[in-house]
């Protein structure tokens, strides 16, 4: 693949804080976490936890101390998520700031290869280099859509941006270490988060393993656009599986191992399922890997004061693997459709598509929705695939929007 590659302006580090608030939750399979109003004003933000204190607090809503989403008002039309803008969702408490002093002291183990040994990033970046842009995207994005309000995170479509990583590829590091071990059949990544003391590791581990078509551009990433990536969202180092939901990206990563199997890790063999509603997740049921075709309006809005006549509708669209072909835009709820002109940068099969559609829209109510199709013909579905957790929401009708005009 020929990735996208880009120059930024590097912008300044914002100092992010002195670690991780020890009283947030653990995850999914945790306490429910506190959720916030979705039409919570720009000027009512609220306080940022101090690992993320440097974010854009208006441009964000803050559900818990390890759960926070980006604004659908703020995302703009550029492309790239600005680093300061970007969602976090962390399943524990992130390490403490301290690790990102020094960035290339990092280490990681490599395993399940011929050669297997302890890394640190200084080493990793001698080794080679590529940049990817791509859809970061937490598998619960949407969930605040489903009806039956599954537990967890009531993201609505915040928990996603396009953003650019520079690493080393995987591919690159496992042929210099000899190669894969005969056999194995996963990618398995570990994040160095602290686990609680008296409760099993397995139980409460971030320990994700992906298929190995998930290595062909996957990276060890130590930058976010154009800068070191921050603790917030997985620094000093982060593997970046392109195509696949955030939960397979591991943050502050300390093991990369090539498995038979996959991971016993209940984040993996429980969690992270798609479990039918009434049931409990387990190994024999789909794990959330790939992310499913989706596009959503991010102009105009409820709360824009619109008055009769051309409106540009806008929005972004993507897919997995698949580079998104078309959009379409319906402003009757999806009785008629028009196709929407797909514009900006191209960056690449994992990045979103920016689309839009003037439209002449007289006074009363309208239902905007959109509807994406990706070069390998999936298209984007009306109605969303119900499950116990919520996860892989791409339904076009919940991700619409009803503006009044006049």
């Amino acid at each position: 693949m020929t990735n996208a590659r880009i120059s930024l302006n590097r912008r300044h580090l914002l100092a992010g804080g002195a670690g991780a608030l020890a009283a947030a939750g653990l995850g999914p399979w945790g306490a429910r976490e506190v959720q916030a109003q979705q039409t919570q004003p720009a000027s009512q933000a609220q306080a940022l936890p101090p690992y993320a204190a440097w974010k854009d607090a208006d441009s964000l809503i803050v559900h818990s101390a390890n759960t926070l989403e980006t604004r659908r008002d703020a995302y703009g039309t550029s492309v790239i998520t600005p680093r300061e803008q970007l969602f976090v969702r962390n399943n524990l408490p992130p390490p403490d700031a301290s690790i990102v002093a020094d960035p290339d002291a990092w280490e990681i183990m490599v395993e399940g290869v011929k050669s297997p040994r302890r890394l640190t990033v200084r080493e990793l970046k001698s080794m080679g280099l590529d940049t990817v842009a791509m859809v970061l995207q937490c598998s619960g994005n949407g969930r605040a859509f489903f009806p039956s309000k599954p537990s967890g995170t009531q993201w609505t479509v915040g928990a996603s941006g396009c953003v650019i990583w520079s690493g080393v590829p995987v591919r690159t590091v496992v042929e210099v270490l000899g190669g894969r071990v005969d056999g194995t059949r996963y990618m398995t990544g570990t994040g160095g988060e602290k686990l609680p003391e008296g409760i099993d590791p397995l139980g409460v581990v971030v320990e994700r393993s992906v298929p190995l078509r998930g290595m062909e551009d996957a990276l060890l990433a130590w930058e976010l656009n154009g800068m070191p990536v921050p603790l917030a969202n997985g620094g000093p180092l982060r593997l970046i599986v392109p195509g696949f939901q955030g939960v397979n990206n591991i943050k502050y990563i300390k093991r990369l191992a090539f498995t038979t199997d996959q991971t016993d890790a209940r984040i993996m063999a429980d969690s992270y399922r798609m479990a039918p509603p009434g049931t409990k997740g387990n190994p024999s049921q789909p794990s959330v890997w790939e992310m499913p075709v989706k596009s959503w309006v991010n102009h105009p809005l409820p709360e824009d004061r619109l008055q009769p006549g051309l409106v540009q509708i806008e929005g972004v669209a993507f897919s997995s693997h698949d580079p998104v072909k078309r959009v379409e835009v319906s402003v009757d709820g999806g009785k008629n459709w028009r196709d929407a002109t797909l514009f900006g940068p191209d960056l690449g099969k994992y990045a979103w598509r920016q689309f839009v559609l003037p439209a002449q829209l007289p006074a009363g109510e309208h239902r905007i929705v959109s509807r994406a199709t990706d070069a390998g013909g999936h298209v984007q579905p009306e109605e969303r695939l119900d499950n116990v957790r919520g996860y892989n929401n791409n339904s076009w009708a919940d991700h619409g929007v009803t503006v009044r005009v006049g």
